[in-house]
């Protein structure tokens, strides 16, 4: 049975915005976007469901971790990256396959309730698969490499990550190779040799703080004290470092490509982004979570200027208020209006990279599996937003005569999200 779905206005992200606009599904697909008026007449058949707002593709997060979705008390916890990396450790320790199931359900459901329907989710434990299968989310899990030296990786870890990457049924499965400070040299280009064989996706960490840029180029600070304390063998780089960038260490790896978009990219300088450009690998910028671990802000103008493609992530729930990827396009906004980004295509260009950026970087361009736009032939994946005023009025939502990407971000409130057709989340 068709259903055409109406608001007072329609973002398709592959066209222009469309002003009292519809869309029309049957089963799991759109079949059909444009103007209420003309899909009412082209379909009389469909039964009508009425939304307020905007009604937008699926938001696409680019980065994040949902199994940590009960470490939520580390956000708040003040303390810096090293020590709450060490904290991280800790904590893992001490939950079972079914604990980490719960955690991650819950986090699932906190994107659902905010809009999100595809994610780049670095996966640590295996366990959680299952779980993502099962809530119809879309996107890929990264199987993450982290903790490992040669030695590890030799006696067991290295075949757990293919058993993992390799597993039957969904979700699409990536490679994520962690960081060079929590693995080796040689575990990491095994990871990209992995990744490459099997036409899997990649998803590193790379240049997310200065420790790290520390690191790489010289084999010293808080990370190298930590590889010490972890007892793993990082010889390769520990105590003289390789003179490189981390943009430059992971692309000398052969890490970069457009098979790949990475986690963060604060500390890069001019000829790491153009580097980056080159070799068509997104960003995933997560700014909140930057904030709170006290790892800097990412150089959003420049990205915005040069042309580099960006995606927004959100982190995991342990370094971030939240896991609203509207959030965060808010948070993003103000980072690159304070760095002096005033052209007027801002809030255009945020929006797109909570949605077709966050497709690019997942590979998800493409055919029937295609996210972050609303046109024939996509999986029937959408948000509806109220943009009602701060009085509670609705009778400009959709805000047609304005700016309509400023709104959404200004005002933007999940009422309503449709995962393949169904109804999975409403408020009204």
């Amino acid at each position: 049975m068709l259903t055409l779905h109406a608001a007072p206005l329609v973002l398709p992200m592959t066209a222009a915005p469309i002003p009292d606009g519809a869309v029309v599904v049957d089963n799991d697909r759109v079949v059909a976007v444009g103007t209420r008026a003309d899909l009412v007449a082209a379909h009389p058949e469909a039964r009508v469901r009425e939304w307020p707002g905007v009604i937008t593709p699926g938001l696409v997060n680019s980065h994040a971790h949902t199994q940590y979705y009960d470490f939520g008390d580390l956000a708040s916890s003040g303390l810096p990256f090293p020590e709450w990396l060490h904290q991280m450790v800790a904590r893992r320790a001490t939950f079972t396959d079914a604990m980490w199931q719960e955690s991650t359900r819950r986090g699932l459901h906190a994107y659902l309730k905010t809009g999100t329907t595809a994610v780049a989710d670095i996966v640590t434990e295996p366990a959680v698969l299952s779980a993502i299968a099962r809530s119809g989310i879309r996107g890929v899990a990264y199987i993450e490499a982290v903790f490992a030296d040669d030695a590890s990786w030799a006696a067991g870890k290295r075949a757990d990550l293919v058993t993992a990457v390799d597993g039957s049924g969904g979700p699409v499965r990536g490679v994520s190779p962690h960081t060079p400070f929590t693995i080796s040299t040689g575990v990491y280009e095994d990871c990209v040799t992995i990744a490459h064989e099997r036409g899997k996706r990649l998803h590193p960490h790379i240049a997310e703080t200065m420790q790290e840029s520390e690191y790489v180029l010289t084999g010293t600070g808080p990370f190298a004290d930590n590889a010490k304390q972890f007892g793993l063998d990082f010889s390769d780089i520990l105590d003289h470092g390789t003179g490189l960038t981390p943009v430059e260490w992971a692309d000398a790896r052969g890490a970069l490509g457009d098979d790949c978009h990475i986690a963060h990219g604060i500390h890069v300088s001019a000829s790491d982004r153009a580097l980056l450009r080159e070799r068509g690998t997104a960003v995933a910028l997560c700014v909140r979570s930057n904030r709170i671990l006290e790892a800097g802000e990412p150089p959003v103008a420049a990205y915005l200027e040069e042309g580099s493609p960006i995606g927004i992530g959100t982190d995991s729930a342990a370094s971030s208020p939240s896991l609203d990827l509207l959030e965060e396009a808010r948070a993003l906004r103000a980072v690159a209006r304070n760095q002096g980004y005033t052209a007027e295509d801002l809030d255009r260009r945020i929006v797109e990279a909570a949605t077709l950026g966050g497709a690019a970087a997942l590979g998800l361009t493409e055919g029937p599996d295609r996210v972050g736009r609303l046109e024939p032939g996509v999986r029937a994946d959408f948000a509806v937003f109220s943009v009602a005023d701060g009085s509670g009025d609705s009778s400009t939502d959709g805000d047609a005569d304005g700016d309509p990407y400023k709104r959404l971000i200004d005002r933007g409130a999940c009422v309503a999200t449709v995962l393949a057709g169904k109804i999975v989340h409403r408020t009204v």
